[in-house]
């Protein structure tokens, strides 16, 4: 049986380098602030809009992007506008397997606690993409959902957990693109009524998928705070023993992991 099972900031500031920072190399940082500015306009962007963006005299711009282009980090498109590169495909994927192994501790002393599978999955365009899964080993029937799996937000815990620290326009346009399809008879197809259940969640800290995704699954969800891109940890199970009462005592823990790993992925140490 499969799951749904199933950031903060929508659009993270980019990195103003103007100055090195604490001895750093300020085009390297330029370079960055650069490629930052470029994933916060959805990867493709005009040089002006990049010069305005990133704050940086379009000299500077020309010349920074033109060395990404050469590195394949960037490309021009037939537009002439500029578009983040290939070559940072394979350092996302790198880095995606580095969260999973830097959370797996946590999400395994969760799922034991819990006795539920826990999930990880992050925001990825208009989709969301799982990258880690930790299944409970002491019930029967397990939530099971393949690591790499991408599933529209809107259906989601996850989903609703990021998208509920977003920007409502970021999220409107989202659901714009993507169409709002049902995946179940219970999925929130309107626009209007999802945008009600983010309120809710950030009212009780914490998203809800009731069979959204899959009948008979229901799942909680948290963001996991301060993180460079928008992540969320969740907790999935067969109706019957995902209760209320479940629910109210699983968030705490939950929070608490989400901590944890936002912790390990600044390189401080978490307790507990």
């Amino acid at each position: 049986m499969s799951t749904e099972p199933t950031t903060d900031d929508a659009v993270a500031t980019p990195a103003r380098a103007t100055k090195p920072a604490g001895g750093g190399v300020q085009s390297l940082e330029r370079a960055f602030a650069i490629l930052e500015t470029m994933a916060d306009a959805g990867g493709v962007i005009s040089l002006s809009q990049l010069a305005n963006d990133a704050q940086l005299p379009l000299p500077t711009i020309h010349r920074l992007v033109r060395t990404l282009v050469d590195l394949g980090y960037v490309r021009q498109e037939a537009s002439r506008q500029y578009s983040l590169g290939p070559r940072l495909i394979r350092l996302g994927e790198t880095t995606s397997r580095m969260v999973s192994r830097w959370a797996r501790p946590h999400m395994e002393r969760l799922a034991h606690e819990l006795g539920e599978s826990v999930n990880l999955a992050m925001l990825d365009g208009d989709q969301v993409v799982y990258i880690g899964q930790v299944m409970a080993s002491r019930n029967s029937m397990r939530m099971f959902t393949e690591v790499g799996r991408r599933v529209l937000p809107h259906s989601t815990g996850v989903g609703k957990a990021i998208m509920a620290g977003m920007d409502p326009d970021a999220v409107q346009a989202i659901l714009t693109r993507t169409g709002m399809p049902a995946r179940t008879e219970h999925t929130i197809t309107d626009p209007e009524a999802f945008a009600a259940e983010l309120d809710r969640t950030r009212a009780r800290g914490y998203a809800l998928d009731e069979g959204e995704q899959e009948v008979g699954v229901r799942c909680v969800a948290v963001a996991i705070p301060g993180s460079p891109q928008p992540l969320a940890l969740s907790v999935s199970g067969p109706l019957p023993r995902m209760t209320d009462s479940f629910i109210e005592g699983a968030t705490g823990p939950m929070h608490a992991v989400a901590e944890a790993i936002s912790a390990e992925m600044r390189g401080a140490t978490a307790e507990g």
